[in-house]
């Protein structure tokens, strides 16, 4: 019952984005096409979940056994970049539209705070290995359901007349800004 209820939190009430508000650049920059926010979410989701894992293993043999765990961010900071380049390399392969539709997006989840930032919330919060892997992964989904949203709003609003001024990033943040008012409807579902 526990990772239902952490796997509902993370998506709906506590999502990374709508309501921690960290990955905020690529959720404002690859949510233009509902296709690029899906495949920035499968590569924040494979990366989010290896990265929580091989951090966690890190942080708690590593880090923690040797006094180490001052190097908490930094190190965390190498394992994602790794991963990073890994997922880079098999999407140039695998799909290379996909790769050129992400863009420069694709390095910048390196710097993506959400990965960084559920990495450490899994050390921070205590959580057991597959309970961390459940909340990252479980983070993830809620981070690509946002974009995805979101995506598919920004999509509608191009083939609406816009006025001027708010043309571009003033209507995509304030859509934004209703989404995650719409996402705070979720909060008396779950308590945690």
């Amino acid at each position: 019952m526990e990772y239902i209820l952490i796997f509902i939190s993370a998506i709906f009430v506590n999502n990374i984005v709508l309501s921690q508000f960290l990955g905020i650049c690529p959720f404002l920059g690859v949510s233009k096409k509902i296709e690029t926010a899906l495949g920035m979410s499968a590569a924040v989701t494979f990366v989010l979940t290896i990265a929580t894992i091989v951090t966690f293993l890190i942080q708690k043999y590593v880090l923690d056994a040797y006094g180490l765990s001052y190097l908490q961010t930094i190190t965390f900071i190498l394992v994602i970049a790794a991963l990073v380049q890994m997922v880079e390399i098999v999407l140039k392969k695998v799909s290379p539209s996909l790769y050129q539709a992400l863009g420069v997006f694709l390095p910048l989840i390196t710097t993506n705070c959400c990965i960084l930032g559920v990495a450490i919330l899994v050390i921070q919060k205590d959580y057991d290995l597959l309970t961390g892997v459940v909340y990252a992964f479980s983070t993830a989904l809620g981070f690509g359901l946002a974009l995805t949203i979101f995506a598919g709003l920004r999509e509608q609003m191009s083939l609406v007349n816009i006025p001027k001024g708010m043309k571009g990033t003033p209507i995509a943040l304030i859509t934004a800004g209703l989404l995650a008012m719409a996402f705070m409807g979720f909060s008396g579902v779950v308590k945690i």
